[in-house]
């Protein structure tokens, strides 16, 4: 059974960093695609970032490109979502995700899902 479990959330001043990890385990991965996804309150879930476990096309939504990071620790198995000059507007719960084919921008693209990790950007 394929879990994801994040971890590296919590409270960070506008202009900080933070780095999320997704720690991935009982699958292969290699063949599979990750995401990373975020919902704020009140507001649908929204994606973030997805690169393909070996390698390949990255994905970023335009809110987040050029300040956001996605990176995968193969040997570990783990994904990563660097994340700099954070704004208020980035406070979420951020969500990992697996997706078992394709590289999507789209949550019903994705088979697996950790139970999420809370980032809250103060102003």
């Amino acid at each position: 059974q394929v879990q994801l479990v994040e971890s590296g959330g919590g409270l960070v001043q506008a202009g900080g960093s933070l780095r999320l990890s997704c720690a991935a385990s009982g699958g292969t991965f290699y063949s599979y695609s990750m995401g990373w996804f975020r919902q704020a309150p009140g507001k649908e879930r929204e994606f973030v970032a997805a690169k393909r476990w070996n390698g390949g096309n990255t994905y970023y939504s335009d809110s987040v490109k050029g300040r956001f990071t996605i990176s995968r620790d193969i040997a570990n198995k783990k994904v990563y979502l660097q994340m700099n000059s954070l704004k208020p507007e980035d406070t979420a719960v951020y969500y990992c995700a697996a997706a078992i084919s394709g590289l999507s921008t789209s949550g019903s693209g994705y088979d697996y899902w950790g139970q999420g990790t809370q980032v809250t950007v103060s102003s």
